[in-house]
């Protein structure tokens, strides 16, 4: 015999043989434990859910509890790149770093903090601080900088 046929012959036997032992049976019902049925249903729980733009939620308002200080500003989001001098940042603590921009005056170095320049994004990415916010970090961080 050919190759072919005996691969035909090969295949006819195992399907026949699949059938009567049978992948699954319809005699035997899958029984779960209660552990198994939550497991389950929770890998194959959608990922996500679809919101059409007419059923978006309004976003829920924080009660503020007032203006954060400049310290908690800085600490919270400043100190990543002004304590290492990331991207060129001007150090927290070192003034030669600072005076250049104290010279242009407060105005422009509360508005370049406020607005960016340079490396430095638009409120350094805080984007929940009011203006005065940012001025009380850059108050502080000046303070910190004699």
């Amino acid at each position: 015999m050919n190759q072919l046929k005996k691969l035909s012959v090969f295949g006819a036997a195992l399907l026949l043989v699949a059938g009567m032992v049978g992948c699954g049976s319809e005699e035997q019902e899958v029984q779960l434990t209660a552990q198994q049925e939550k497991d389950m249903s929770e890998r194959l729980a959608p990922a996500g859910e679809v919101v059409l733009a007419g059923n978006v939620p309004e976003p829920t308002q924080v009660a503020s509890a007032g203006p954060r200080s400049g310290e908690e500003i800085y600490n919270s989001k400043c100190v990543a790149c002004h304590s290492s001098g990331a991207g060129g940042a001007p150090k927290t603590g070192v003034a030669g770093d600072w005076s250049p921009r104290i010279d242009q005056g407060m105005d422009v170095l509360y508005a370049n903090a406020i607005n960016g320049i340079r490396g430095m994004p638009a409120k350094g990415l805080c984007m929940d601080c009011s203006d005065d916010e940012v001025k009380a970090s850059v108050d502080y961080i000046l303070e910190k900088s004699k």
